[in-house]
């Protein structure tokens, strides 16, 4: 057991092991974006970390079929920071926040040697999207390209240079296929750590996988892609392509789920 796993196995929460946890009709998710860790000052301007910090926690809610609200804003700010660079950061998540009307509602600051943000956001949802409960015989999909981020990352590492389009820079969201989508969703989630260990997730050593496309390691490894991962019952799988073409998703079904246990094929990100 990896050590994010172990420690997390250590809270019984039944509410723990979604991208968010659901109380009450409400989402609430949160997650870090940490300096020489998920980014480096080199690679993106400061308005690009605040905007990104933003949207892989809108993210999550998406991926929960949830709308978002409020966001509260944690992050340890560099003492040399000046006015200029905190007007950067503000520009940044204010962006990422009216481009989904959401609120800024509060949050926390304190000095440190390296800028850390920690985003929460509330949300709601009529139908949330879980990852648990899948069975054998559904199908399995994801949304766009993946491999994008991956590539972009390589290319970071070796001193190159990315355009504020590039998907490690600024991720592209779901929400209006999602929204439209979830009533013939059976479980989900984003792609955060890669296709193979996120599909692992929604798996959960409950079934395995039989693929009907070869994908290679670069699309089963590529992290941070933000695109949805789901499956689906057959009979739907018309209707999510039409809802797909509608919103000018590319939809690519790649497989469905059998008896076994789906293992991830990739390095482990986490510690």
């Amino acid at each position: 057991m990896d050590k994010e796993a172990y420690f997390i196995s250590k809270f019984n929460d039944q509410q723990i092991g979604d991208d968010g946890a659901v109380l009450d009709g409400l989402v609430y998710s949160k997650d870090l974006f940490c300096e020489d860790i998920h980014f480096k000052r080199s690679w993106m301007r400061l308005e690009q970390i605040a905007k990104k910090s933003m949207l892989v926690n809108i993210s999550d809610a998406i991926a929960m079929n949830a709308t978002p609200l409020y966001a509260l804003i944690g992050i340890v700010i560099p003492k040399h920071f000046s006015h200029k660079d905190l007007e950067a950061l503000a520009l940044g998540f204010n962006e990422a926040a009216n481009a989904f009307d959401l609120r800024i509602i509060g949050g926390d600051t304190t000095s440190g040697k390296s800028l850390m943000i920690s985003v929460t956001i509330i949300s709601k949802s009529k139908k949330p999207l879980y990852r648990s409960g899948i069975k054998k015989g559904e199908l399995l999909a994801y949304t766009g390209k993946i491999g994008e981020s991956k590539k972009g990352l390589k290319t970071l590492l070796r001193g190159g240079k990315l355009g504020a389009n590039s998907r490690f820079i600024t991720p592209q969201l779901r929400q209006n296929f999602i929204k439209e989508a979830a009533n013939y969703i059976n479980h989900g989630l984003d792609i955060s750590d890669g296709l193979s260990k996120d599909l692992s997730r929604l798996c959960a050593k409950k079934v395995g996988v039989q693929f009907t496309q070869k994908l290679s390691k670069n699309e089963l490894c590529s992290g941070e892609e933000y695109e949805m991962l789901f499956s689906f019952d057959k009979r739907h799988k018309h209707k999510i392509a039409s809802i797909a073409k509608k919103h000018r998703v590319k939809l690519n079904i790649f497989g469905y789920t059998c008896t076994g246990k789906y293992q991830c094929r990739c390095h482990e990100n986490h510690f």
